[in-house]
């Protein structure tokens, strides 16, 4: 059985790039995303099959190329460029997104009887919280905290190990989410997380506040000019960075079913890692305002805490999303705005709608109002004598 095969390209009028054949022996799609684009031309490899000395029906000499052009859009999906590594389409034009849009909240699709869950599971939580760990008369929360400071008298000391007791089931029950999920599912495994990392949050949230002033003074900046102004401003775009997995409070109430996202837009392009980051920023704010080894303890330990964190991450997701990840992963950087500068991270001309949404508007109302609640925070703190 002998063949002929020829080349067939379909381009758009509404294309300004010059027509393309692709490779035939090249894998042109090894990897494609959700996100689709027009594509200006598509090369079809057409083979015909004769028999011996029997010329086909319809004979295109080889090597040859019929160019049809056709008023219509094909659509294809897309990947990251190998060839740049990662930082685009190679002709200046803007990336793929592969990941996630990150924020994006379409009112239409939701559900009042999903965030009326919402609410009953809410009010649920902070009701067991109270009565299982917080109430000194009913909970277990004191006793934990008093066993954890009889290990040492030094406060900074009982600091990093209530953060190194929080780091290990928060992080370590991170990376047996793949495992869990499969035994219990995801919504029972959000529970049994959610369950055991927010008790131990509260009793090192708690204890920080209750002893933040206990430690050695090394240095009082508070009356110098402009500090006040530098350590708000800082703390107040940490929570920008601290809190984009919570995009979905749903997910994080097991409303709907849990997932692990591949965030891309958003903050995610000024740093793939935004908890560690806007961690970062509280911990040098707080510890510059206070001064004293407690601070710098507590900083250490948080840091410490989310640099793992941020590798265990990258690990997870690279076992989760494969080449997908990868991909992100090379048009993206930890430290800000470090893909942007060296060319890999190209932003949309349009990126600062990207943040006007209710998600990123819901964090800045939260944290003006944090602001203003400590004082709150600090007496409801303080009566619990932990």
């Amino acid at each position: 059985m002998a063949s002929s095969s020829s080349t067939l390209v379909l381009s758009t009028l509404f294309s300004s790039h010059p027509h393309q054949t692709l490779n035939p022996n090249k894998n042109n799609n090894p990897f494609s995303s959700h996100t689709k684009r027009p594509f200006s031309s598509l090369a079809l490899k057409v083979s015909t099959f004769v028999k011996p000395k029997q010329p086909p029906p319809f004979h295109i000499p080889h090597n040859h190329q019929i160019r049809l052009s056709r008023q219509f859009r094909t659509y294809i999906t897309v990947r990251d460029g190998a060839d740049d590594g990662g930082g685009g389409d190679g002709d200046g034009n803007e990336q793929p997104v592969v990941g996630e849009d990150s924020a994006e909240f379409i009112l239409s699709k939701q559900k009042i009887s999903s965030w009326v869950y919402f609410t009953a599971i809410l009010g649920s939580v902070l009701f067991i919280l109270n009565v299982a760990w917080i109430d000194n008369s009913t909970g277990f929360g004191k006793p934990f905290v008093d066993a954890v400071s009889e290990l040492s008298d030094s406060k900074e000391v009982v600091m990093l190990i209530l953060i190194l007791i929080f780091a290990i089931f928060h992080s370590g029950l991170a990376s047996l989410r793949d495992t869990g999920e499969k035994l219990i599912g995801e919504r029972a495994y959000r529970v049994l997380f959610a369950g055991t990392s927010l008790p131990l949050a509260v009793s090192t949230v708690v204890y920080f506040i209750n002893h933040r002033y206990d430690g050695v003074q090394l240095w009082e900046l508070k009356n110098a000019f402009g500090v006040h102004e530098f350590v708000w401003l800082s703390n107040f775009i940490s929570f920008l960075f601290l809190y984009p997995s919570t995009f979905n409070l749903l997910e994080v109430a097991a409303v709907d079913k849990p997932k692990m996202h591949l965030w891309e837009t958003g903050i995610m392009r000024i740093t793939r890692h935004p908890q560690l980051v806007g961690q970062v920023i509280w911990c040098l704010a707080h510890t510059i305002w206070i001064g004293n080894s407690v601070a710098v303890a507590a900083s250490v330990g948080l840091i410490g805490h989310h640099l793992f964190g941020a590798w265990n991450g990258d690990r997870r997701l690279a076992v989760r999303h494969g080449e997908a990840f990868e991909v992100v992963k090379r048009r993206t950087s930890i430290i800000p705005f470090a893909a942007i500068l060296d060319g890999r991270q190209k932003l949309p001309k349009d990126y600062y709608k990207e943040f006007i949404r209710l998600p990123y508007l819901s964090i800045t109302a939260l944290t003006l109002g944090a602001y203003f609640a400590h004082p709150l925070m600090q007496a409801a703190s303080f009566r619990l004598h932990w």
